[in-house]
């Protein structure tokens, strides 16, 4: 690490948070990190990360890193008592990686650029497994000279960062992203089960699949849950994906893009949701499609490339 090297911050230390902050400090990097619940901190300090007490610790940072589940949360770290722009000492620039609204995001902004703070939004592709792997695509919107300041950081986070304009377009970037990660799931889930009821093995068909036109790093790192029914190593629930399919059905609407493929994949979540599927990976969507159509599922115990290396 230089002497020229920025006083990083990171604030949210999830299955994300976690992961980014170990690519950082591999590469080098020094990093001070925040956590609501601290033991989740912790483990990090073995990783060379410094455990800070208070989100006002690192006011005094060159780049904050934000990393939360919703836009409430980001405003109650950012703004709330004791948040981090509240006292005298404040961030030069804040990176928020968190699935927000386009609208959040732009309050937000507006909040932050008013105090002199500028607001980088940089949301990813990827879930932490994809994170620690370093095969991350990190898309950044907002000021290109803030861009430009934080790209050494992202690059060492990511396989990828690209920036796609001014504003909140990384915001609309990742909802319509998050929207396509559900239809896909919901379409993979539909024609896995289809093809097992057939007769074809699970692991079969979807090796096939990923060696197709079709297949993609999601489908392939996907298959070993849908292959062996372990629902419950979680890398994003379906209260979340339900989440993220509303933003992207509100901003279909906003905009005045028709999207059925969307709804009705949201209608298949909300189900996930309202049978009590909280604390499992919503892959678990294939157990409810297979039951649908009177297939009871087996885990086919077999292993399977997930195309990480894991």
């Amino acid at each position: 690490m230089s002497d020229t090297s920025p006083d990083i911050g990171w604030i949210g230390l999830g299955r994300m948070g976690e992961a980014m902050v170990k690519r950082l400090t591999a590469a080098g990097h020094g990093v001070k990190v925040w956590n609501r619940t601290r033991a989740k901190a912790l483990p990090l300090a073995d990783h060379g990360a410094t455990i800070v007490d208070q989100k006002l610790d690192l006011a005094g940072c060159d780049i904050v890193f934000t990393m939360v589940s919703t836009t409430d949360d980001l405003k109650e770290v950012l703004f709330d008592e004791q948040g981090l722009v509240t006292g005298v000492r404040k961030p030069a620039l804040i990176v928020d990686s968190s699935s927000i609204s386009q609208e959040g995001s732009a309050e937000i902004r507006q909040r932050l650029e008013a105090q002199g703070i500028a607001y980088l939004c940089a949301p990813v592709s990827g879930n932490a497994k994809v994170a620690k792997a370093g095969k991350l695509l990190i898309v950044a919107s907002g000021p290109r000279s803030q861009y430009e300041r934080a790209a050494p950081l992202l690059a060492a986070i990511g396989r990828r960062a690209m920036w796609v304009g001014e504003g909140e377009l990384a915001r609309v970037w990742k909802i319509a992203h998050n929207t396509m990660f559900g239809v896909i799931i919901q379409s993979l889930c539909e024609i896995t089960v289809l093809a097992e009821k057939a007769g074809i093995p699970r692991h079969v068909f979807l090796e096939s699949i990923n060696d197709s036109v079709l297949g993609s790093m999601y489908t392939r790192y996907k298959s070993p849950v849908l292959t062996n029914l372990t629902f419950e190593q979680v890398t994003f629930t379906p209260k979340l994906l339900l989440k993220d399919m509303d933003l992207g059905l509100s901003a279909g609407k906003a905009l005045g893009v028709p999207m059925p493929a969307a709804a009705a994949t949201r209608e298949s979540v909300a189900r996930l949701v309202g049978r009590g599927h909280d604390d499992v990976d919503f892959a678990i969507l294939l157990r409810e499609i297979a039951a649908d159509a009177g297939l009871e599922l087996k885990p086919e115990n077999v292993k399977v490339d997930d195309g990480l290396g894991g």
